[in-house]
């Protein structure tokens, strides 16, 4: 499913895509991180959906990411894996599920990927080009967190990128200053993706 949008992909990504789902399966017999319907729909619901930021989105090498709030490791993990050249730095306040995200980071042999039990909050300032997001939070907590995290030296890719559902107006209103909306489903074809859309906040 992923080769039908992103064709251009190395031996080496192709291989890393492929192992996520046994090594989630796994873990998800330990550890509640992923619900059995999503498991069973992986490569769509977590996959494709946190790799439509690539598909609308292009960032240059060594560009510093945060993954706010990245769960089992999504979107983090699957645009690591897109974007190898890039800094990946993923968090998340429950220390468990950030144990998974070291382990599947370790098993495919991503190297550019750091992970923490922590809060956003508790970053250092300025450390990051790129923050992404996936329901975590609503867009404006979300960039309450982000704004002291960003980098003074500002990237045109610089921005909160955040994936999210349903009815957005309210949380919109929320964000007074310029942003981009993205609807995934004039992007991907599967029904998962009628009421998802991607939030760019540009830092600038």
């Amino acid at each position: 499913m992923i080769e039908k949008y992103f064709g251009e992909l190395t031996q080496t990504q192709r291989q890393q895509f492929a192992s996520l789902s046994g090594l989630y399966a796994q873990w998800n017999e330990q550890i509640n991180v992923i619900s059995r319907k999503d498991l069973e729909n992986f490569e769509e619901r977590h996959l494709l959906h946190s790799l439509f930021i690539a598909k609308v989105c292009t960032f240059g090498a060594g560009t510093r990411f945060l993954d706010i709030g990245t769960g089992g490791g999504f979107p983090g993990i699957p645009l690591a894996i897109m974007f190898p050249n890039c800094k990946f730095h993923l968090v998340d306040s429950i220390g468990k599920k950030i144990k998974v995200v070291q382990d599947v980071a370790q098993q495919i042999g991503l190297k550019n990927v750091v992970c923490s039990n922590t809060r956003a909050e508790s970053l250092p300032k300025n450390s990051f080009d790129v923050i992404v997001s996936r329901a975590v939070s609503s867009l404006e907590t979300l960039w309450a967190w982000s704004l002291p995290l960003f980098s003074t030296k500002i990237k045109p890719e610089s921005g909160l990128y955040c994936l999210k559902g349903g009815d957005l107006d309210e949380e919109l209103g929320t964000i007074r200053r310029h942003y981009q909306l993205f609807d995934i489903k004039e992007h991907f074809e599967e029904a998962f993706f009628e009421t998802k859309k991607l939030v760019v906040v540009p830092f600038s």
